[in-house]
């Protein structure tokens, strides 16, 4: 406390020769034998110490004259001197009695303690002002107390024991806290298996559409009914564009990209995909990896915002149970994987803001992995371009997966005649209408459902099978099962239930409230007599949502069609009862209303789709003349005038001129084979190439013979495209009238036994690409016909082994990735390889004695995991061309060793492998030949001053160079001679441009 704050000014000089009375002299160290230190143990008149309660009221007048000479106005009225010093004598006689030790007493401040002593001595029994007087001084003297304390060399020790003591104690109630409190991380892991659990019972079965099953059954097992589909890598859309596309098996296109817009059809199996990669991911061993499903349709169904991530789980039943920020936790480390279905299931006026929800997510947490699934177009292409995400097709099924499909469904149907899997099979195979119909999951379930519930009978088009369909979802079985429920037709319940549709469409939406739906149903119920015998709208409501199969409730208070089919065949419906005839053309561009214009079309009377067809040439818009073109399929009876004009208007848009036209040229079907010109009409690469993938795109043995014209097209990317359209045709007969037309030197690449037994038979090749789920004894089967020279093998799981190698001693290429299965690498040892490609990302895999053996190696790529092995362990003669290290070791490998490969000319290293101190990089120093080297940035920082590299002309750093403008500084000094600087990340193009030569181009990458 301030002295003159008190109203007392004494200076030190007074003070501090009478604390030197009142204690006694120190002792050494910290007094530990006297534990704890207590006051008592310093004051002078304790056990006689030379210091009596005369010699204290001596030391109490002095102090207290003392402060009555202090200039100023006088604090005590003359008289009461001797009551104050005799009141402070007594006061000052107390700090013998304190239970305190100086540590303590220091702890409390100079008020506190003053209170302890005050409070220890008796009352003083003085006046106000007096009183008042005495307070200060006790003040002022404690004040003076404590700094004479803190200077004491025992105070010093003590308080370093006391501190000691003090964190003993405080760390062993932490330790004791946390056996109580389970750490953070232990409630992160205990909700997480909880979570993935769920998700996995949550999405483990689909829908039986058209069956009704033994109670319990009516749920399809995912594992049972689940067919790997394939998806193309999206090309561009510009006219020209070089395209190289690529097939991959669709559930594992995030082992390729971490960042996937997945567009597919109607039906095409997008959710079912996105059910399969959560359920996967939740079961997945030692992936790490959390799956989140978003359904956009049912995150939008009230115009919500979009979710934060601890938003997540909203609506789920484990919603706010998991530990406070868990989600966010989980982004932050790159563990998640967000699958976001249906871009196109929401108003076309809120995917801006679904977009800039996206991008938002991916700046804050990067490093996790995406798919979003939407129709084709109902987002432009490389819609999110910027956002790093690659763009893929989900191909219709091949007629291997619709034979899978079937005989999945029918096992999972339960005891049924075994002779209708075989009939439907054949018709299948043998009834071109019926093949076209089955191109997705959605349609191939309606099929087999129909084929059943009418003994073997099927419609023949695509009208005919939907309203088949609904005939037997809304009438048929209830009353052939023999149910007491009230007798119903299906037209009255088609009136209501297209008037849901029409709203659902109207407003570009798939759900509604349950309480507008029985809204627009009790709206309807007058006209519509025949329903009162179910009741009122509520009755109504249930019956549709309980008995049809039509309904079902994803929440508590919403409803939405089993399928969005059958929305767009009632949405049509509802739109030709209204006469919205010119409505329906108003929305031709817009992808949400293309199936409906089409549904309408198939089921107006000639002159509603006369009429509709002429609104949709009156537009004039690229899309609405192809459209009008698609419903000529569905037009049973048309103006053959008003036929001829919409053929020669859609001719002047062939052949197509990007990849969006011959998308949708192909789903036209096989009138449009007749539009699309022959090879010779069709010399140009790009225009060639378009008008083979409308072709293929027909789904039609008819397209065969036209696509086998164009085997001999110069262009090799044609013709890579006419081998990758193989398996959506007929295996063999595909294989006999176009692959074996194709030159020896073309690609062809396998995905199914079937394939690789027909290629042996009709088109052998010793350059043999095999990718998907081929089986280890086909390929021993092809390999002991044909001696093949370079082989690719990738994403394929069921292989276990590569024994199917041994002996190929022609080969001198070959690549084995994304082989998840294997065990077993003994297959790889002792070929004569030149060329290997390693990608292994199962369990880590002894390679060291594989790469021992393999004396003719010149170009590795080695990615994944493996165990066991260094650069030391290549065979003694192998001389390395180019080596691309990025596989993942137990522990950081450096690229010792790699200075005896002297004729290296292009190096790629990754984390694990790139220098880490300067003594590494005079490794890579020795390597006098080299021209390229890619390292991440991170190994730049430790190049070593006067290094100098001049044969590399191209740099690579694969990783973000911010705050790296000192690195690229350093460049032209090591790496004299560069001519190409590529980048990855985010980085100052034009201050990193600045600081190179002219002559250095800078590209990102």
């Amino acid at each position: 406390m301030d002295a003159s704050v008190a109203g007392i000014r004494l200076a030190s000089g007074v003070l501090t020769p009478l604390l030197k009375k009142l204690f006694q002299g120190e002792g050494a160290g910290a007094g530990l034998v006297d534990r704890p230190v207590r006051l008592s143990s310093y004051v002078a008149w304790r056990e006689k110490r030379g210091l009596g309660a005369a010699d204290l009221r001596v030391l109490a007048d002095h102090l207290v004259r003392e402060a009555l000479r202090a200039p100023g106005e006088r604090p005590l009225p003359p008289g009461e001197e001797a009551g104050v010093a005799a009141a402070l004598a007594a006061t000052l006689h107390a700090l013998g009695d304190l239970a305190l030790s100086d540590v303590e007493a220091v702890r409390l401040g100079p008020r506190a303690f003053a209170r302890e002593l005050l409070a220890a001595g008796p009352h003083p029994g003085l006046s106000r002002d007096a009183g008042l007087f005495h307070a200060r001084l006790v003040d002022l003297a404690c004040l003076h107390i404590l700094n004479f304390f803190t200077q004491r060399s025992t105070f010093v020790a003590a308080t370093l024991v006391e501190q000691s003591r003090l964190h003993a104690e405080t760390i062993a109630k932490v330790d004791e806290l946390l056996t109580r409190i389970p750490r953070q991380d232990g409630r992160d892991a205990a909700f997480e298996d909880r979570y993935l659990a769920y998700v996995a019972r949550r999405h483990s079965a689909l829908t039986i559409f058209g069956l009704d099953l033994a109670p319990g059954s009516s749920r399809w097992p995912l594992d049972a009914a689940y067919v790997s589909l394939e998806a193309d890598r999206a090309a561009p859309d510009e006219p020209g564009a070089s395209i190289a596309r690529r097939t991959l098996p669709a559930d594992a296109l995030l082992t390729e990209h971490h960042r996937i817009l997945l567009r597919g059809e109607a039906g095409s199996g997008k959710t079912t995909l996105i059910q399969w990669l959560a359920v996967s991911t939740a079961r997945g061993p030692g992936k790490g990896l959390v799956p989140y499903v978003l359904p956009l349709r049912a995150l939008t169904r009230h115009g919500e915002r979009l979710p934060s991530p601890r938003e997540f789980l909203a609506g789920s039943p484990l919603a706010g149970e998991a530990p406070e920020g868990w989600e966010a936790r989980v982004l932050r480390d790159g563990r998640a994987l967000l699958l976001v279905d249906g871009i196109d299931e929401i108003p076309a006026a809120e995917r801006d803001r679904a977009r800039d929800w996206l991008a938002d997510l991916i700046t804050a947490y990067p490093d996790n992995r995406w798919l979003v699934t939407s129709r084709p177009s109902a987002v432009r292409q490389d819609w999110l371009g910027t956002e790093g995400f690659e763009e893929v097709l989900l191909t219709p099924m091949t007629r291997d997966h619709v034979r899978a499909f079937v005989t999945r469904w029918h096992a999972a149907a339960g005891p049924l005649d075994p002779a209708l899997e075989t009939r439907l099979l054949d018709s299948v195979r043998t009834k071109p209408d019926l093949a076209r119909l089955a191109t997705n999951p959605l349609l191939c379930g309606l099929i087999c459902a129909l084929h059943r519930e009418r003994r073997g009978f099927l419609p023949s088009g695509r009208k005919e099978l939907y309203t088949a369909a609904l005939s037997m979802l809304l009438h048929r079985r209830d009353r052939e099962r023999g149910l007491r429920l009230p007798e119903l037709a299906e037209e009255p319940q088609l009136q209501l239930l297209q008037r849901l549709a029409y709203w659902l469409i109207r407003n570009g939406r798939t759900e509604l409230d349950r309480t507008r739906a029985e809204a627009l149903i009790a709206h309807a119920l007058p006209a519509v007599p025949a329903v009162h015998v179910l009741g009122g709208a509520p009755a109504v409501f249930r019956h549709f949502l309980e008995r049809t199969g039509l309904l079902r409730a994803p929440t508590a208070d919403t409803v939405e069609f089993v399928h969005r089919t059958f929305q767009d065949f009632l949405g049509a419906r509802a739109a030709l009862d209204e006469g919205g005839l010119g409505e329906l053309a108003a929305h031709a561009d817009e992808d949400q209303w293309e199936d409906v214009i089409r549904m309408a079309v198939a089921q107006g009377r000639p002159r509603d789709r006369a009429e509709i067809i002429r609104e949709l040439l009156a537009r004039g818009s690229h899309r609405s003349v192809l459209l009008a073109l698609a419903s000529l399929e569905y037009a049973a009876e048309l103006d053959p005038v008003l036929r001829a004009e919409v053929e020669r208007r859609a001719g002047g848009l062939i052949p197509p001129t990007s990849v969006g036209t011959a998308r949708e040229l192909g789903r036209i079907g096989p009138l449009v084979l007749e539009l699309l010109p022959p090879p010779e009409e069709a010399p140009d690469g790009a225009a060639a190439l378009y008008t083979v993938q409308a072709a293929g795109g027909v789904l039609s043995e008819r397209a065969i013979p036209f696509l086998a014209r164009y085997c001999d097209h110069p262009s090799y990317e044609v013709r890579a495209e006419l081998a990758r359209l193989w398996p959506r045709f007929e295996t063999r007969r595909y294989a006999a009238e176009v692959i074996s037309l194709l030159p020896a030197g073309q690609n062809v690449t396998v995905v199914s036994d079937a394939e690789l037994a027909a290629l042996a038979d009709f088109s052998p090749r010793r350059d043999l690409n095999v990718v998907g789920e081929v089986t280890g004894e086909a390929l021993t089967a092809y390999l002991r016909a044909v001696r093949a020279e370079y082989l690719t093998v990738r994403g394929n799981g069921l292989l276990t082994d590569l024994d199917f190698l041994k002996g190929q001693d022609a080969l001198v290429s070959i690549e084995i990735s994304h082989c998840s299965g294997l065990r077993d690498l003994g297959g790889l040892r002792g070929l004569p390889v030149r060329s290997a490609v390693l990608d292994l990302r199962g369990d880590a895999l002894p390679i060291a004695p594989v790469l021992a053996g393999w004396t003719s190696l010149r170009h590795l790529v080695l990615r994944g995991r493996h165990a066991g092995w260094s650069l030391d362990g290549f065979a003694p003669r192998v001389k390395l061309n180019s080596v691309n290290l990025y596989s993942v070791t137990p522990e950081n490998a450096g690229p010792v060793g790699l200075s005896r490969h002297r004729g290296l000319r292009s190096v790629s290293l990754g984390e694990c492998w790139a220098p880490r101190h300067p003594g590494e990089w005079q490794e890579l120093a020795l390597l006098t030949e080299l021209a390229e080297l890619a390292v991440p940035g991170s190994a730049l920082d430790c190049a070593p001053d006067g290094l100098s590299m001049p044969s590399v002309e191209e740099l690579h750093v694969p990783r973000s160079m911010i705050g790296g403008l000192d690195i690229a500084r350093r460049l032209p000094a090591i790496f004299p001679n560069l001519r190409t600087l590529s980048l990855a990340g985010e980085y100052d193009e034009r201050a990193v441009r600045a600081v190179l030569p002219s002559h250095v181009s800078v590209s990102h990458t």
